[in-house]
């Protein structure tokens, strides 16, 4: 009766702000591995072209971008990204 109602959409709030976190956080793993994967063909390919560059260059900013956006959500992972141990 009495905030009842506010209960039920804060907790409805929560639960969706949890679940756009747990994809922001999917998008970021994604967006570093593109990143990486641009990053590591530019490095192969002796004569990189200005559109390689460039593909690099969105790649690295897309990642920046949504890094920054985690961390002003505040968001916290769960596991450690696989970036971490490579060799």
């Amino acid at each position: 009766m009495f905030g009842r109602k506010r209960r039920k959409q804060r907790k409805h709030l929560q639960d969706l702000r949890v679940a756009y976190d747990d994809q922001l956080l999917a998008t970021i793993d994604a967006a570093k591995d593109n990143w990486d994967h641009a990053k590591q063909t530019q490095e192969a390919i002796a004569d990189a072209d200005n559109e390689m560059t460039a593909n690099t260059a969105l790649a690295r900013q897309t990642y920046l971008f949504l890094y920054r956006e985690a961390r002003r959500r505040r968001v916290r992972s769960k596991h450690i990204a696989a970036t971490v141990f490579q060799d």
